[in-house]
């Protein structure tokens, strides 16, 4: 689905504008900005993490253009949970105006600051909980606990004269979950009695049917596997999933073993959940990884970044033997998380890498290792039939999540024309109950690329993908400013291509005479002449090589 490009009308007297700008047909970026009565409020701002056909890409980040020049407008930016698809790219946004005031619960919070603190960056911040309700500029926002793979996470209920928003964040809801915190249905209700206008909610499991498991339900596979592993045990997990390292520190314990945490977003965000008592380690378990290699092998569980098969991650190194930690014969190795979608291919080759050093691999296809933090069908009906809201806008997913939560919320009564299928920067104007599309702005990728952030292009990363998968041609040529003639070459180098550089001899003749054709023709422009040398070796590299790869001609005058 691609909308035409189209500026908004003016947004009316008393009208709710809502403009997703990450997090539609994308797992990660979530991003929306809420305007009103000339006043902007953010929720989540967050990042997404390159794919394979993102060459050297570090981070993606939401389009800040929609926001561009308004950056005086923002009263504040509401972060629902710590999770880096909801927090990562604040950094960024707080460089360009640093004094946006950041609300969100405790733990949220406190893994932000974190995270800002190492881009020297100290926020204004309001920490809020659960039925508190706050006025930030024209909105009086109201704060429900929900459940999620992450403490401490909030939906928030958006109050404006032009109607009632709620956007859920990341939810599911957990019915036994480990830390006692419930999705706070008894809210929902509430909101629902009062009249919810639009309701924004999480799409990422809308696909999956009936109800996602209880988080408690790995305890007992994780007790089992660590119990009987001979030696070793490394859990690979995402660095901010407190209630799944809970549980890998409970069967540790259970079975005489210490934990290490490896990985260092791993360290400080355990380091932060059990200062503020979110995560509970018993006395003697924790052991600094430079010590644990003196103990004995059957009496240690390392806690490790990379369940995505991140390149540069914990896990990923030790599969390349690229790490002090090398996994061998008889180590058990468990994946602790979910597949990211584009992930799966880097992920199955970490796999494939530890099971040839020997260790057995335990992932969630062959045992169950980990459950969804979001809500599945099931959860979501529930939801609507609590609400019933007005309006829908599914978020957070790719299309196929958000088309089955749209198809939901009409399987539950939500007449088709209110619910809402947008994309990123698809503008929304609500008043009166009724949510109309009034706009599609045109918003794209931005790339973090070590200390770049935005120069990086598409094209960019076009001439990346063709450099490591089709190889690399220069041609160098001198030629007589004056008549045009070739005065040496053309010589000819090749990098990635098989062939040896003698194969490009029958070429040089077809350039020469491509060149010699040119000049009588009064062409002398250098450009043009690289452009002739160009289609020249392209054309014959393509039908000789059947190869396209990056070519680079240099006509130089002399």
């Amino acid at each position: 689905m691609t909308t035409p490009v189209s500026a908004p009308e003016a947004l009316a007297p008393g009208t709710l504008r809502v403009t997703p700008v990450g997090g539609l047909g994308e797992v990660g970026r979530n991003m929306t900005v809420f305007e009103f009565d000339g006043k902007l409020l953010i929720v989540d701002c967050g990042v997404l993490f390159p794919e394979e056909h993102q060459p050297g890409v570090d981070l993606i980040l939401p389009d800040f253009e929609a926001i561009r020049g308004r950056l005086d407008d923002i009263v504040g930016v509401v972060l629902t949970h710590g999770h880096e698809d909801h927090i990562g790219a604040v950094p960024y946004l707080l460089k360009r105006k640093g004094d946006i005031p950041l609300i969100g619960s405790q733990l949220t919070l406190a893994l932000v600051e974190a995270k800002l603190k190492e881009h020297r960056i100290k926020p204004y911040t309001l920490t809020v909980k659960e039925g508190q309700r706050e006025q930030v500029g024209p909105f009086d926002l109201e704060f429900v606990a929900v459940n999620h793979s992450i403490p401490d996470a909030l939906a928030v209920g958006i109050r404006t004269p032009a109607g009632l928003v709620l956007a859920t964040g990341d939810f599911k809801m957990d019915q036994l979950p480990l830390d006692g915190r419930l999705t706070d249905l008894r809210a929902f209700a509430r909101l629902g009695e009062e009249g919810v206008d639009l309701f924004l909610v999480d799409s990422t499991n809308a696909d999956v049917p009936g109800f996602t498991p209880l988080e408690r339900a790995i305890g007992p596979v994780l007790d089992q596997v660590i119990g009987k592993a001979p030696r070793r045990v490394i859990v690979a997990s995402f660095s901010s999933h407190v209630h799944r390292v809970q549980q890998v520190i409970d069967a540790a314990a259970a079975h005489g073993r210490r934990v290490a945490f490896l990985g260092r977003s791993m360290v400080r965000n355990m380091t932060i959940a059990e200062q503020l008592g979110y995560l509970h380690v018993p006395d003697g378990v924790l052991i600094d990884y430079k010590k644990a290699k003196d103990l004995p092998d059957d009496r240690i569980v390392y806690m490790s970044t990379g369940s995505q098969g991140e390149p540069m991650a914990v896990l990923s190194r030790m599969a390349n033997l690229d790490h002090a930690i090398e996994p061998g014969e008889g180590d058990t190795v468990i994946l602790a998380s979910s597949l990211i979608p584009g992930n799966e291919n880097a992920v199955y080759r970490v796999i494939d890498g530890l099971t040839k050093l020997g260790a057995n691999v335990v992932h969630k296809a062959n045992a169950k290792v980990h459950v969804s933090g979001h809500a599945a069908a099931g959860e979501l009906l529930y939801c609507y039939n609590i609400l019933k809201p007005k309006n829908v806008l599914p978020v957070h997913g790719e299309y196929r999540h958000l088309m089955a939560n749209a198809k939901l919320a009409q399987d539950s009564g939500i007449p088709a024309e209110n619910t809402i299928l947008a994309e990123n920067g698809t503008v929304i104007d609500l008043k009166d109950g009724v949510a109309r599309v009034v706009g599609q702005l045109d918003l794209g990728f931005v790339y973090v690329d070590g200390s770049s952030v935005g120069e990086i292009t598409d094209a960019d990363l076009k001439d990346r993908r063709i450099l490591g998968e089709e190889g690399f041609i220069s041609v160098i040529v001198v030629v007589d400013a004056a008549t045009g003639r070739i005065v040496t070459g053309p010589e000819i180098h090749a990098r990635g291509v098989a062939e040896d550089d003698a194969v490009f001899d029958s070429v040089k003749p077809k350039i020469a005479q491509a060149l010699t054709d040119a000049a009588q023709s009064g062409v002398r422009d250098q450009h043009a002449l690289q452009q002739v040398v160009r289609r020249t070796i392209g054309r014959w590299v393509n039908q000789s090589l059947r190869r396209r790869p990056m070519i680079v001609p240099m006509v130089i005058e002399a």
